[in-house]
């Protein structure tokens, strides 16, 4: 299972040329593809219409939602920020601290666009879903 972040679905239903948006075209319907339910917010809020906030809320909802925080999640979210600031790197989102530890924690690769991400894949371990790795 790949869980895909608010970057890349924001840039799928723009209609984007992304090598992520195109991933995730791929992949739906195929493999198991799941989102967050933080991520649900991020993306819902951005519509403008009803029609495209029920179309996009009935297929984000017909995938696996993650429950991204709870204590134990919150408490590492926040070591791994800690981390990365004394590495000299500071993360601009809470939300994605949160969502990168979930990732890490669960063992699920991440397809995002956004780079303040890349920080947990060189440092923390997070498994990009684009790379592979």
């Amino acid at each position: 299972m790949i869980l895909v972040d608010s970057s890349v679905w924001i840039d799928y239903f723009r209609g984007s040329v992304t090598p992520q948006a195109e991933k995730l075209d791929s992949l739906l319907g195929i493999e198991p593809v799941a989102t967050g339910d933080l991520i649900l917010t991020e993306v819902l809020q951005g519509f403008v219409s009803d029609r495209d906030f029920n179309q996009a809320r009935k297929l984000l909802t017909s995938l696996v939602i993650v429950d991204l925080a709870g204590q134990d999640i919150a408490i590492q979210a926040a070591r791994n920020f800690r981390l990365l600031r004394s590495l000299g790197i500071t993360v601009r989102k809470t939300i994605d601290t949160v969502i990168a530890t979930r990732c890490i924690e669960s063992e699920l690769p991440l397809l995002y666009s956004d780079k303040d991400f890349d920080p947990f894949v060189e440092h923390l371990g997070l498994r990009s879903a684009l790379l592979g790795t």
